[in-house]
């Protein structure tokens, strides 16, 4: 695909915003890219990555291989995601524990409009892709009512961890940064970038390069044989995350790490009205629109000749 420097530029903000998505426990990088328009080309992309691959390397060199592998797409795409979620990790830590209302108020607004814009792509409904659509929902749901685990600094945790969220990094309405959470491998992988922890870095990142190779695969057979099934399943699990981003939420318990810090560890979402605290309705509701305007405006650039 013939590209100019401008759409090259394009695709690197596109990588911005999915970087900052991915950097939010709670919203999907993969929702950005579905919306953009590059869901599909991204993992076409990645899941080239394979034997024939390096035979291509040696036999035909550089030039042919950069071709085979989309290099101008991924590594504008890519670079855009890295710069972005390093450096929106520790605003988005900011913007959680001290402006926790109003963040996830634009969120909120953004999975609505994602749920439409990608809805809207499913050709023909039938009984089921209505079945892969309610079930995509309720894993959603699910894992949004999870409680989180203790943090753990182990290597082989931190390999795991970055293979499993890497996978949920590229679904659509499954944050990445939510199962880290979970997984209690958030605060160790923030920690780490902050120190610039190579060790810890490097062994999440392997994890997450085998496991987004591995998983590719598996959603490029879907697109390919069950594509409106599969984007059910995707518009599925958008909706089911809306219990994450919902802004009012009362926490049920909390943990507390060695430093003494507390943090939430089970919340359930609740009224604006029976909120224990400001709840900033006015506010809220416009950084809703805005979240909708932003997916509008994404939509607008993916779907440009």
């Amino acid at each position: 695909m013939q590209r100019s420097l401008k759409d090259y530029i394009i695709i690197s903000f596109k990588g911005l915003a999915m970087g900052a998505a991915d950097a939010v426990p709670g919203v999907s990088g993969g929702t950005i890219a579905f919306i953009s328009g590059i869901y599909e080309e991204l993992i076409t992309s990645i899941s080239n990555v394979n034997g024939s691959l390096f035979k291509t390397l040696f036999s035909k060199g550089i030039k042919a291989f950069w071709q085979q592998v989309n290099g101008n797409f991924l590594f504008a795409l890519l670079s855009g995601i890295l710069i972005s979620f390093v450096s929106f990790m520790k605003l988005a830590k900011y913007l959680l524990e001290h402006h926790p209302v109003l963040i996830w108020s634009f969120f909120f607004g953004l999975i609505v409009a994602s749920i439409y814009f990608v809805g809207k792509q499913i050709t023909k409904w039938n009984l089921v892709s209505i079945i892969a659509l309610i079930i995509g929902a309720g894993i959603a749901f699910y894992i949004s009512k999870l409680p989180s685990l203790g943090t753990n600094d182990s290597s082989w945790f931190l390999f795991l961890a970055g293979a499993i969220a890497i996978c949920a990094m590229i679904l659509p309405g499954i944050s990445g940064s939510f199962i880290l959470i979970i997984l209690g491998a958030y605060k160790t992988l923030s920690n780490a970038i902050h120190d610039i922890d190579i060790k810890k870095i490097v062994l999440f990142g392997t994890g997450a390069v085998i496991g987004l190779l591995s998983f590719s695969h598996v959603l490029k057979w879907l697109f390919k044989h069950y594509h409106n099934i599969t984007l059910a399943l995707l518009t599925g699990f958008i909706f089911g995350s809306l219990n994450k981003v919902w802004p009012w939420k009362k926490t049920l318990t909390w943990h507390t790490d060695t430093k003494g810090i507390k943090s939430p560890l089970l919340q359930e979402s609740v009224s604006p009205f029976s909120f224990d605290g400001e709840n900033q309705i006015l506010f809220a509701v416009v950084l809703m629109i805005l979240g909708f305007l932003t997916i509008l405006i994404l939509e607008r650039l993916g779907s440009k000749k």
